[in-house]
């Protein structure tokens, strides 16, 4: 599948917010607390509020190091998540509304007090 994102870049603040994450779930590699925070993101009813993010940091993930084996099943979330929003599905919407999920989605796991260990991500999936 064609894919539009081919790197994943951070802003300072989601980098911060990511080490917390780190030290709290034990969770060594960035790619897969970014899946978690865009999956979070995509489960939110609400449209991201389109926000300028300045993607600064020194985190860059090639997408296919994000995605892994469910890089493809990610980007057909994001398209329908699109289509969903009454989005264009094209690739300049595909990267921004990826980059808006991604950050969302980061701010609400390292904002959630409860999460102080792997397992904390687990249950707020079981509780949904």
């Amino acid at each position: 599948m064609e894919n539009p994102i081919e790197r994943v870049r951070l802003s300072s603040s989601a980098e911060d917010q990511l080490v917390k994450l780190k030290r709290n779930t034990k969770i060594k590699q960035w790619n897969i607390l970014c899946r978690w925070a865009f999956c979070r993101s995509l489960a939110e009813p609400s449209v991201p509020s389109p926000v300028p993010i300045k993607t600064d940091s020194k985190v860059e993930i090639a997408w296919n190091v994000f995605g892994g084996e469910i890089a493809d099943i990610l980007l057909i979330a994001l398209k329908q998540r699109c289509h969903q929003d009454g989005l264009k599905t094209d690739a300049d919407t595909l990267k921004q509304q990826f980059v808006l999920h991604l950050h969302r989605g980061i701010g609400y796991l390292a904002g959630n007090s409860q999460i102080k260990q792997i397992e904390d991500l687990v249950e707020l999936v079981e509780n949904k």
